[in-house]
């Protein structure tokens, strides 16, 4: 029985949440589960000798906007602003869809003071309780994010960002800022390792998919074609596409580097495996049964009990598979979550 959500629950004690990064990127354990079965324990620069060459290997560009603005109201009560997304990024850069704390006290007319080059102003309440605000300042939109915005940390990070994060919850190939959470899955890369990637004759090609805050909104029903699947903006450049062709034709296989790169690439496939190119947005929902048009390896983070994020892992690497992985890693003391360590579904063989 796959079909409930229920069925993705697993046990994990507090403790193996991991609350800060390993001392050095390339320093976590890697879970791998090979195509015959059973279980295989490895270190991450272990995920070099997986890869075949002529694989290819893709990764999500999007970059972490310090996007947690702290600063007080009119009143000097404390308050918080999470920008979501630019509502018309070209037209208006200052203008944002935003969550905001105390959500019940900040309303339209209100404002959030940051620093003194620094003001939210709430414009208006939106159907779905967020707020629409505007960055006053006389800064550049960007700068003044930089300046004065952290990065918001997930909830299950039970501390406020530092210096080390700014570093840490990007990826080192980080490039389109747009993200309020970090494609996990690549933070445990490092240049070292994308060069030893690369001299082993595996290509490399990018995508870009903006994390919206859904990905931590939990899924509140048993029945997975009931939840709201949320919507997320992605970019898939042309030289991407023609990766992937070359790929397929010299008879290599596609690696997704996390579910965001996943999620990316079989938005945009079509029935014979090619890829379009461009600028598209996608609430594609993973889960078991699913026929993959382009991925077949999968290097991932562990996610979160009940979450689409497992049941996508659940489709590539089957239900049974996936959850008897999750356990032995609870069993193995392995770090979750994203700080944590990662899994490896290898491809099929063909």
């Amino acid at each position: 029985m796959t079909g409930r959500v229920s069925d993705y629950d697993y046990g994990l004690p507090d403790g193996l949440i991991a609350q800060r990064p390993t001392d050095r990127r390339d320093g976590s354990r890697l879970l791998v589960l090979p195509t015959g079965g059973g279980f295989e324990h490895r270190g991450i620069r272990d995920f070099i000798e997986l890869l075949e060459p002529g694989d290819l290997l893709v990764v999500n560009e999007s970059k972490v906007l310090p996007a947690r603005l702290l600063g007080h109201k009119t009143t000097g009560a404390r308050a918080e602003v999470l920008l979501l997304s630019p509502t018309e990024p070209e037209k208006d850069p200052a203008l944002w869809e935003a969550l905001v704390r105390p959500g019940r006290k900040l309303k339209a007319g209100h404002a959030v003071e940051v620093s003194a080059e620094l003001r939210v102003d709430i414009v208006d309440v939106l159907s779905s309780g967020n707020r629409l605000v505007r960055l006053e300042t006389p800064l550049d939109i960007q700068e003044a994010m930089q300046r004065y915005g952290a990065l918001p940390l997930p909830p299950y990070i039970e501390r406020d960002a530092d210096e080390l994060d700014r570093v840490r919850y990007q990826t080192v190939y980080a490039r389109e800022a747009g993200s309020v959470a970090a494609p996990t899955a690549g933070l445990h890369f490092t240049s070292e390792m994308l060069h030893d990637i690369e001299a082993r004759g595996v290509e490399r090609a990018a995508v870009t998919l903006h994390v919206g805050i859904g990905t931590f909104r939990p899924v509140e029903v048993d029945d997975p074609d009931e939840h709201p699947m949320h919507r997320e903006k992605y970019h898939i450049p042309d030289s991407t596409a023609e990766s992937i062709q070359r790929t397929r034709a010299r008879g290599g296989r596609v690696w997704a580097v996390g579910t965001t790169a996943v999620r990316t690439l079989e938005a945009a496939a079509a029935e014979d495996g090619s890829v379009q190119p461009g600028w598209g947005d996608t609430d594609l929902f993973i889960r078991p049964p699913y026929d993959f048009r382009v991925v077949e390896g999968l290097l991932t983070n562990f996610h979160l009990p009940k979450s689409t994020l497992i049941m996508l892992v659940a489709a590539l690497a089957g239900y049974e598979r996936t959850m008897g992985a999750y356990v032995e890693a609870v069993r193995e003391g392995y770090r979750f979550y994203s700080y944590g360590d990662a899994m490896a579904v290898l491809p099929a063989s063909r």
